[in-house]
């Protein structure tokens, strides 16, 4: 039997999240009733849980669940092998494998609240410690962590984020003729957000006929101190807030493009939804951007706003040659040869755990 973490179902969809889930559809589908899904019991992604026949168990939610009634219920079960999927993990149980996506926490520890950081900065490298594999999810997290926590290269694999097969390129006419920018961006310091803002203020100075649409939630009080009204007032700025999927499919595939300056990643999943909607990108010239776009975007220096602004008149320039290497480099990603890689890995270690 193998057993699969699925407290990632208690928590909003984030790129973390949606890893975890897609993950998990194809293993229950390769697996059938050889996999078992347990979760507490304040589940918010319902459809998913529904799909993948989760078990609720225990009293507690959170950390404490996932620290004491998932691993007591594991050693009542026969010790099977657990597969965490977002990053967190039971320290004291070690027949697992561990998924850890990054650590921008280390990075960037003033945009995270001190509760997270100390339980990340506890957890993560008992985590490590305590995990017979580590999954990640680009060549720069492993080196990453790699560096961070001095973990042996032959412990940690890369397995690639992808993009829903919902998403591809959807015609609008309507909205073509709108012509805007598309930014999507969650409101943390390491997304860099204020500088595409003051990017396309430079930029609508000589591009007064276009427009910035911002797809995110601004509400966040994170970011308190971070005053964007004067961007709300912009005639040629809009804040649309959370959107559906099939509604972001509609402004990827009908943007000029999509702007994507970050910091930091650990792999960057909306650039490449940007992709599979026939969407140029800009990209901050980050090295984990680079491993995952390699030639298919324009690149830009996230700290120089001029550059950003310039980038995106380049971005234009070269739309149709852009569209293309955009397809074909989104064509390298998938969740079906993801999931294959991940059960590869569980079933030899599965393997050895029965014959050890």
């Amino acid at each position: 039997m193998i057993a699969i973490n699925a407290r990632f179902l208690t928590q909003d969809l984030t790129g973390v999240q949606r890893f975890a889930i897609e993950i998990s559809l194809r293993l229950k589908k390769a697996l059938g009733n050889k996999i078992i899904f347990l979760s507490p019991n304040n589940i918010i992604q319902e459809e998913y849980a529904k799909q993948l026949e989760v078990q609720i168990i225990g009293k507690h939610t959170g950390h404490l669940w996932e620290q004491i009634d998932l691993p007591l219920h594991l050693r009542k079960i026969g010790k099977p092998i657990l597969i965490n999927l977002a990053n967190m993990a039971p320290i004291f149980y070690r027949n697992k494998i561990s998924t850890i996506h990054d650590v921008a926490f280390l990075a960037f520890p003033e945009t995270f609240s001190k509760s997270f950081l100390y339980a990340y900065k506890f957890l993560i490298p008992r985590i490590l410690k305590t995990s017979k594999h580590i999954i990640t999810v680009s060549n720069f997290s492993k080196e990453e962590i790699i560096k961070a926590y001095h973990i042996e290269k032959e412990q940690i694999s890369v397995i690639y984020n992808a993009v829903s097969n919902n998403f591809k390129y959807k015609k609008n006419d309507s909205l073509r003729q709108e012509r805007y920018f598309l930014a999507v961006s969650s409101l943390n310091y390491r997304k860099n957000f204020i500088a595409v803002l003051q990017a396309f203020v430079h930029y609508a100075k000589s591009n007064s006929n276009e427009n910035l649409y911002i797809i995110g939630d601004i509400k966040n009080s994170n970011f308190k101190n971070l005053n964007i009204d004067i961007y709300k007032k912009h005639p040629h700025i809009k804040f649309l807030g959370r959107v559906s999927d099939k509604e972001l499919i509609d402004y990827y595939s009908n943007a000029i493009g999509f702007i994507y300056p970050s910091l930091y990643e650990g792999f960057g999943i909306p650039p490449l939804e940007a992709q599979t909607c026939n969407c140029p990108v800009l990209l901050s010239d980050i090295p984990p951007l680079k491993e995952v776009f390699n030639d298919s975007g324009i690149y830009c220096n996230p700290y120089d706003i001029n550059d950003i602004a310039c980038k995106m008149n380049e971005l234009k320039n070269y739309s149709d040659e852009l569209k293309v290497k955009g397809h074909n480099n989104a064509q390298k990603f998938s969740w079906e040869k993801s999931a294959n890689l991940f059960l590869d890995i569980i079933l030899k270690l599965e393997t050895v755990h029965n014959y050890s």
